[in-house]
């Protein structure tokens, strides 16, 4: 018997250490630099980084950049959708959609090589003509990887061997439409709780309906929120509301000292119905329900809430325009949690990047389109603008890649912010790069490097132990590349 389970143990033990390969989409460029001694390195395990507010507590970054460009460590070619990777550890995990499959993969992190792959076929076509593959981020706590298809199938996998602990199909078990662009939050887990924004409704939807049946299903009450445990998918707690699910994930946030979750909640709707849920993680209690969006019925809501625990406020947003009404909102929570605004300010509409708070003041891009976007500096206590600014150059390699003979003006457009070593790295729309000091006394770009000429590059870079990980979701403009996940090196080395 003793030795049957050392047998058992050894086999197990050769599962869990079992060696990365290269595969057919994967370029290795080269081997990254050691980490400095003084390093501060960090896991970046969701979609917001390690403290859900898109920060990360890395030092001993590349400031100063050459002309050449960064050093690029890996790439592996991937297929569609808006999703940002999470990093624990040695494992990288990116989630697409390839050949009519979702695809979860487990990568090194320094070398790109596999760890394993899961995938399953998924029946989606985005009704505005958008990528069809997934939107919500993958999550690691604990050893388990936890991933929302656009679909609404929810899956999770054990972190080093991939193999599958358990699944939910959302839309069928909760009668979830497909929404605008099917599901997009990113799930959120909080002391081993898979909390999902599911959006579930009374009835079925079967996509014959018309404007008016669909709007009147759209209205009931369902399963808006629901926990399940993280090693065994089992359901916890659910909070039923009309409110649907949006495209802004579901962050932890101390309020009073305990911890809860803030949700900005709401999808398809006809009036547009939405806003600001606070749940307690443990007991799935809703706190309070705080109303806040714009009644257009076409739009998205995909700007996660900000937290500001040490004065109990949260801060949500909205872009969509009609004469504009809406705009963003700063609430404080009583000892109840129950909110309360505190200010608002159609200044600051934001359509899917999550702004940045820093030193009393949020950084964001206001603006639903390219060319009404810019980058701002708001007050926090007041809602006041403190300045606006359009970060903008000429560039004749864009213009050669284009095949145009003069330079070509660009812009960051709407652009993803990340907070990092006392700077903010800024990664535009089109692909570009900065290191960018932000304060109330304005805007300075320290360092401009363009990582590629592509559209729609919407999802916050992943950084972790001193590598930047980005998602190229299009076509590069002069085709030489197709969607990609890429590794850079920011490592300082000592000396």
């Amino acid at each position: 018997m003793k030795s049957f389970s050392l047998v058992c143990v050894l086999m197990a033990g050769s599962l869990l250490a079992q060696e990365p390969a290269t595969f057919d989409r994967l370029t290795f460029h080269t081997e990254p630099k050691p980490l400095a001694a003084q390093a501060v390195t960090s896991d970046w395990p969701r979609v917001l980084g390690p403290h859900d507010d898109a920060s990360s507590p890395e030092t001993h970054l590349l400031k100063a950049w050459p002309e050449s460009g960064l050093t690029k460590v890996w790439e592996v070619a991937v297929g569609e959708g808006y999703t940002s990777p999470a990093i624990v550890g040695d494992y990288c995990v990116i989630f697409h959609a390839l050949e009519g499959k979702e695809t979860v993969e487990c990568l090194h992190r320094e070398t790109g090589k596999r760890f394993w792959v899961r995938d399953y076929p998924v029946e989606y076509q985005d009704r505005y003509g958008f990528s069809n593959g997934p939107r919500g981020s993958p999550v690691i706590a604990d050893g388990v990887v936890v991933t929302l298809g656009v679909t609404s199938l929810l899956h999770a996998y054990d972190l080093k061997t991939g193999q599958e602990l358990w699944t939910h199909d959302l839309r069928k078990d909760y009668n979830v439409p497909q929404d605008f662009f099917g599901a997009g939050s990113s799930p959120l887990i909080v002391e081993g709780r898979v909390i999902v924004n599911v959006g579930g409704k009374a009835e079925p939807f079967d996509g014959f309906e018309d404007r008016r049946d669909r709007a009147a299903k759209l209205a009931t009450k369902g399963v808006s929120v629901a926990a399940f445990d993280l090693k065994k998918g089992e359901v916890l707690w659910k909070v039923e509301d009309e409110w649907g699910a949006s495209y802004a994930s579901p962050i932890s946030a101390k309020l009073h000292g305990q911890t809860k979750v803030l949700i900005y909640a709401g999808g398809e709707s006809d009036p547009a119905i939405g806003g600001l849920l606070c749940i307690d993680p443990a007991t799935g209690t809703l706190h309070d329900r705080f109303p806040w969006r714009d009644e257009e019925y076409i739009q998205a809501t995909g700007s996660s809430p900000v937290a500001i625990p040490e004065k109990n406020r949260a801060f949500i947003t909205t872009c969509y325009p009609k004469n504009r009404p809406h705009g963003g909102v700063m609430v404080e929570y009583d000892e109840q949690f129950k909110a309360k605004e505190i200010w608002q300010s159609k200044k600051l509409g934001v359509h899917w990047m999550t702004p940045v708070y820093d030193n009393g003041h949020l950084y964001a891009i206001d603006g639903e389109r390219e060319n009404n976007s810019r980058l701002v500096c708001v007050n926090a206590d007041t809602g006041v603008e403190v300045w606006s600014k359009n970060i903008e150059w000429d560039d004749a390699a864009f213009a050669q890649a284009m095949g145009r003979s003069s330079p070509m003006h660009l812009s960051i457009l709407r652009a993803s912010l990340l907070k990092v070593e006392g700077a903010f790295l800024c990664l535009g729309e089109t692909g570009s790069l900065h290191w960018l000091k932000l304060s109330p006394s304005g805007c300075e770009e320290t360092s401009r490097t363009q990582l590629f000429y592509a559209l729609n590059t919407w999802s916050l870079p992943a950084l972790s132990h001193g590598l930047l990980y980005i998602h190229q979701q299009a076509e590069s403009l002069d085709r030489k590349n197709g969607t990609r996940i890429l590794c850079y090196d920011l490592r300082v080395t000592d000396g």
